[in-house]
């Protein structure tokens, strides 16, 4: 729990408005099935995983994913986007327990 590294990257790296560019969202996160055993307490390890994904950019959802949690570890989610401008694109995503945490960077077009 607490607060995750994540990060958003644009590719390219550079763009003009109306190009069409990746995003790519990915968190630091176990993605616990609730299925795996503590090897010292034999134990299930508690459920915790992320199971939705928002990417916003000036205030308007571009997409919105539904996830389980049978994904990898450190899951990578990708989506496309058409520059229109400068504002933020954010990234909401959601996990099991309930608990909301949000990444956000600058979109600056160059020319």
């Amino acid at each position: 729990m607490g607060k995750r590294k994540s990060l958003i990257k644009i590719k390219p790296k550079k763009y003009k408005d109306g190009e069409v560019v990746k995003v790519s969202f990915m968190v630091m996160h176990p993605m616990e099935t609730g299925m795996r055993k503590d090897k010292e307490t034999k134990k299930l390890v508690p459920a915790e995983y992320v199971n939705s994904v928002k990417f916003t950019y000036k205030g308007k959802v571009i997409t919105t994913m539904n996830v389980w949690e049978s994904l990898s570890t450190n899951p990578v989610f990708t989506t496309y986007m058409k520059i229109d401008g400068a504002g933020e694109l954010k990234v909401t995503y959601t996990e099991s327990t309930g608990e909301v945490s949000e990444k956000s960077i600058k979109i600056k077009p160059k020319g």
